[in-house]
């Protein structure tokens, strides 16, 4: 439930910072390809139930020099699945405009994937310290 230690744990993200008790601010830059994008834009917390250990996001972002923006939605539960067993169960619908969204799904869906692989271990590493 702590937006900026969960969203740190995203690859590529260098600041997140609280603007009020549902938005936050931060930095992205990630590189697809030839291509380098230095995302800045908001997180608001659509949903943040600690009873049904649920949260759901979502972002904007754009990157003045690429001409893009990203704009998507996150949720995440967490299931118990025994005394020492948590599964995570992440879901996200990702937008993608501009130059960025141009250069092709297949390209885009990799590298979307390995982040989101890098943020699901990151997210681990971070529950079982």
């Amino acid at each position: 439930m702590d937006v900026p230690k969960v969203a740190k744990s995203l690859p590529g993200v260098e600041s997140v910072s609280k603007i009020d008790d549902k938005t936050y601010e931060g930095a992205l830059t990630v590189r697809v390809g030839p291509i380098k994008l230095n995302l800045q834009g908001k997180i608001i917390v659509e949903e943040q139930s600690k009873e049904n250990w649920r949260a759901a996001l979502r972002a904007e972002a754009k990157d003045r020099m690429a001409a893009g923006a990203v704009n998507g939605k996150t949720n995440m539960v967490l299931k118990e699945l025994g005394a020492n067993q948590t599964e995570l169960l992440v879901d996200t619908d990702v937008n993608i405009l501009g130059k960025i969204g141009e250069f092709g799904q297949p390209i885009i869906r990799k590298k979307a994937d390995s982040m989101l692989k890098e943020f699901v271990e990151n997210i681990k590493k971070q529950l079982t310290a």
